[in-house]
């Protein structure tokens, strides 16, 4: 045994993240290594709630018992990324009503409080529900957002002394008389790609025991090292509108099926999801057919959103995994429970543990697991503390603080600002220097675009999750120019518009399938500010004209909608 175990943990999602922080705080010397940006994978395409344990309460009331057990510690440790926007469970006539009384019951025996209300009682809540809701369940559900959670998650792991490497592709496990012994990472070169170490290249990672954290790629992990991982990734479509709808988490009650969640999110609303199991986790866009269930299935509960504005959609993965002597022909009936899977005791491969299934809610519960099972490999009884200390950003934490005198700033963006921030805030923005808003869709100013540049380097998109700069209604039409701007004077220009380029191609992509209306108006006036008045099309002087007529009205005489030139690998009309 060695006196200080090291740690490599694959995966910079919130599982990974969460047992980095566990293991860190314990103590042990902690790598985790990312192939993208933090919350690349899974967790930076799901729909942002916080479970109560009421979608379970029927189906799966292990996994709803720690749903409402992880709801209450994530509420107290990360405060600052948590919205408490409750919850309903509605009943339209043709919804059944033994199975109302079943979701009733199972919250019940499951601890999670709920309440029956009427209809009327229901729309006074939510005045925009459908007239015929007849009466609705009331949980705790909750909103919140994976991107700050994760960042707050790695910056504590690096305060115990954790190495965090995010664009760091694992591409072979070194395995060393029949035993795990580490990593081949391959690092991405460019400046902003590190967090720690040099620029670019392959490293060796040795490490006295791997955990594998990547979710839907741990079967690839696995494969490495000859090991049979079977998780069977299940595709989930959500659809981003441009206001919130609603206030509340609304849930259809009826057994899981495709489009019953609206989850009010940020300055957005978020209509979830399919369930569609797939091979790749990685290659298998979402489909035109998919965004028009999510608004035509949910506007029979929240009538608006037929005629709401859709800014984009994507698409996540679920890690399920499905032990061997079970078998379902269907992954909708697939426990949402984690797992797991110790290499020696399964494999007879010592070195390494994967940890497969569980939800976003659960992150922190599964984080204090398989720590607690690392710590008994080596003999070191440590205590998990990661329910009881908070996340940097959420120590003594009120978002009622009035910054407008303290900061200058105008009230609605000062209180935008602390709510991200949380106990950051004086830190962040006191400054001696202006401190103008970048991105107004979202609120977010330049002191906060440095701060997160000073943690992220030259990457546009991990500023953009540390902030959400870009995230709003004109989906980066307006700020991204901006936020490269900021790069300036420390970064080369080639460096900076490579940076610019991935945060609209980024933006561009999740919007191919929301381009009718007035979005397909937002786009067009995004080409025209970055193709053309920025020449972000590089179409040299005297070139021809752009064409315009491209983005019309969405719809032309054969039916087809959108721009007819958009290019099938996701770039901008005629551009970028």
């Amino acid at each position: 045994m060695v006196s200080t175990p090291h740690i490599a943990v694959i995966g910079g999602g919130s599982t990974g993240v969460g047992i980095a922080r566990d293991l860190a705080m314990r103590g042990l010397d902690v790598t985790l290594v990312e192939q993208g940006n933090l919350t690349h994978g899974t967790t930076g395409r799901m729909h942002g709630l916080l479970h109560s344990g009421g979608r379970y309460a029927v189906s799966d009331q292990a996994s709803a018992t720690e749903c409402i057990e992880e709801n209450r510690v994530l509420r107290d440790i990360a405060s600052h990324c948590v919205e408490m926007t409750g919850g309903m469970f509605v009943k339209r006539p043709e919804d059944s009503e033994e199975y109302f009384q079943e979701k009733l019951q199972g919250c019940k025996e499951c601890g999670i409080p709920a309440e029956v209300v009427s209809g009327e009682e229901a729309r006074q809540m939510e005045p925009h529900l459908a007239k015929d809701v007849e009466k609705a369940i009331t949980v705790p559900d909750g909103a919140i957002d994976p991107f700050r959670l994760v960042v707050a998650n790695a910056a504590s792991a690096q305060e115990h002394g954790a190495r965090i490497e995010t664009h760091s592709k694992v591409t072979d496990l070194l395995v060393e008389d029949d035993e795990v012994v580490g990593l081949e990472v391959e690092h991405a070169s460019g400046p902003g790609k590190r967090v720690h170490g040099t620029e670019g290249g392959t490293e060796a990672i040795r490490a006295d025991y791997v955990v594998n954290a990547t979710g839907a790629w741990a079967g690839r992990i696995g494969d490495m090292a000859g090991l049979d991982i079977a998780v069977r990734p299940s595709k989930g479509v959500m659809t981003i509108m441009n206001v919130r709808q609603v206030d509340t988490v609304i849930n259809r009650c009826r057994p899981k099926g495709d489009a019953d969640i609206v989850v009010p999110h940020e300055t957005t609303a978020i209509l979830g999801t399919t369930d569609e199991e797939v091979e790749d986790p990685e290659d298998y866009p979402e489909e035109q057919w998919e965004v028009d269930l999510m608004i035509e299935t949910l506007s029979e509960l929240i009538p608006m959103l037929e005629e709401a504005r859709t800014i984009r959609s994507f698409w996540g993965v679920r890690p399920l995994y499905e032990p061997p002597d079970v078998g379902s022909e269907d992954p909708t009936d697939i426990t949402r429970d984690f797992f797991l899977l110790d290499h020696e005791e399964r494999d007879d491969l010592p070195g390494m543990t994967s940890i497969v299934g569980g939800k976003f809610t659960t992150y922190r519960m599964m984080g204090e697991q398989i720590s607690d099972h690392v710590c008994g490999k080596f003999g070191i009884d440590a205590a998990c503390r990661t329910a009881d200390v908070p996340l940097p950003g959420s120590e003594d934490f009120s978002v009622l603080r009035d910054y407008m005198d303290e900061f200058g700033l105008r009230s609605p963006i000062g209180r935008r600002s602390v709510e991200r921030l949380g106990s950051r805030a004086d830190e962040v923005l006191k400054t001696d220097g202006p401190n103008p808003t970048v991105c107004e869709c979202e609120g977010v100013t330049r002191a906060e675009i440095q701060d997160a540049i000073g943690q992220s380097g030259s990457d546009l998109n991990a500023v953009r999750i540390r902030t959400r700069a870009s995230m709003g209604n004109c989906q980066g039409g307006i700020c991204t120019h901006r936020m490269a701007s900021e790069l300036h004077g420390e970064y080369d220009e080639s460096v900076v518009r490579d940076a610019w380029d991935e945060l609209l191609q980024e933006r561009w992509k999740g919007q191919r399938h929301a381009l009718w209306g007035e979005q397909l108006s937002q786009a067009a006036l995004n080409y025209a500010l970055h193709a053309t008045t920025q020449n972000r099309d590089n179409d040299p002087a005297g070139g021809d004209p752009v064409d315009f007529a491209a983005f019309d009205t969405g719809v032309d005489h054969t039916g087809d909608s959108g721009p007819a030139d958009v290019a099938a690998d996701g770039g901008t009309p005629d551009g970028d």
